[in-house]
């Protein structure tokens, strides 16, 4: 009897080790933008949230910059290098034109940082075609998925955007 409450207690060990290796998080690699137009401002107003982790490792390995963000470490030019990226990764096309786009800032919440882009004197009624290509992360991680939300006058279509298909188009 004795031989049985010496082995019952590695067994249970072993067995709380190899439920909780199952239980870890799946590291899922995902970006969401929000494109919506204003006809106030006949522009649009775009945000893009990005896990910070995912955007500091590419930061580092395209750049070669270590930007800390989200900490008062922060570099000085992760700014810069950031809306670098975005010029290199994320584009619209109006009527088969690549329209330009500024980057207005950023901000944090919890593990995630949402960009501000801003796409103005756009005429929605001069429209035939928008076609948005975001590679974002899709450089460095083969699993990233790049979601894209259209919105405009009270209609909304929406992308899921990877390495192979990076393209969204709506005809209009």
């Amino acid at each position: 009897m004795m031989n049985l409450k010496v082995l019952k207690y590695p067994i249970l060990v072993l067995l709380v080790a190899l439920a909780a290796s199952f239980t870890t998080a799946h590291k899922f690699y995902v970006s969401v933008t929000n494109m919506v137009y204003s006809e106030k401002n006949e522009s649009f107003q775009i945000t893009s949230r990005i896990f910070i982790d995912d955007l500091e490792e590419v930061l580092e390995e395209r750049y070669g910059i270590n930007a800390e963000l989200a900490t008062a470490k922060e570099a000085d030019i992760s700014d810069a290098y950031i809306e670098k990226y975005f010029k290199a990764k994320f584009a619209i096309e109006l009527n088969g034109e690549i329209a330009q786009y500024s980057f207005l800032g950023k901000e944090y919440d919890n593990d995630v940082i949402i960009c501000y882009l801003e796409l103005t004197a756009v005429k929605f009624s001069d429209l035939k075609s928008i076609s948005i290509q975001n590679e974002i992360l899709t450089d460095l991680f083969e699993e990233q998925q790049n979601i894209v939300h259209l919105k405009w006058k009270g209609q909304k279509k929406s992308f899921v955007l990877i390495k192979e298909n990076n393209k969204g188009m709506l005809n209009l």
